[in-house]
């Protein structure tokens, strides 16, 4: 049987897991006869499209808003499971100089000198959220407005940053993005001044028109197998 005539396991997805989800696709796909389906983004979009009746057979968000939404009665709590911690990074493009951003000195010189800054949404976005607030900290949010390109989710940030980015442009969302795209190499995480370090996890919606074998791709990323990829991937133990 082709893939596209597998049925579909729909998924949404923070974007800082894609990678990962990404990674396990075929071995799934073999495993359960099944398609991913998935809808990658910023957790808050992944959120929204979740209460607005998306299909959704299992959710990956942050474990924040998994457990707010378990509480409500919305996700199956028996079937929550941690996928890692993910840390919020400096990229670079590739081939260019790693920057600088070891304290709050070094990272807010790096961020004047930079000529663009590409991150995720300051809205809907974990990282981007959090970058924002970075900025307002070091006091340069109006200064490097007209410096910065947002863009929806950190993927994209990163794909942006790799293929239009001047010499000399950085970037900032999960360090999962930044590892998982080409064109761009991660340059260190935030100092710890300003550390995001994020629990994703993942969940059977209690509407889930497929739990069964939702359970299985939960089982499947985050199995002793799959520890090697986590990791290379910016996972890190819960």
């Amino acid at each position: 049987m082709s893939a596209s005539s597998l049925p579909p396991l729909h998924i949404l997805s923070a974007g800082a897991a894609k990678g990962l989800v990404g990674q396990m696709k075929d071995t799934f796909r073999r495993l359960h006869a099944y398609e991913i389906s998935g809808d990658f983004g910023a957790v808050g979009l992944m959120r929204e499209h979740f209460m607005g009746g998306a299909p959704c057979d299992l959710i990956i968000l942050s474990q924040k808003l998994i457990d707010e939404l378990a509480a409500d009665g919305l996700l199956l709590a028996d079937s929550i499971r941690p996928l890692g911690v993910v840390r919020t990074g400096i990229a670079h493009r590739a081939g260019d100089p790693a920057p600088l951003a070891t304290d709050a000195q070094t990272l807010a010189q790096t961020l004047r000198t930079a000529p663009e800054i590409y991150f995720p949404d300051p809205k809907k976005a974990t990282a981007g959220i959090h970058f924002a607030k970075v900025l307002a900290e070091l006091g340069l949010d109006e200064s490097l407005a007209p410096r910065l390109r947002p863009f929806p989710n950190g993927a994209t940030a990163m794909r942006e940053l790799a293929t239009h980015g001047a010499q000399g442009a950085i970037g900032c969302t999960q360090v999962t993005e930044i590892l998982y795209t080409p064109g761009v190499s991660l340059a260190g995480t935030l100092p710890a001044r300003f550390e995001l370090a994020t629990v994703y996890a993942a969940a059977i919606p209690a509407r889930a028109g497929n739990a069964a074998i939702a359970s299985n791709l939960i089982a499947l990323l985050t199995s002793p197998d799959a520890a090697q990829q986590r990791r290379q991937g910016g996972f890190e133990p819960a």
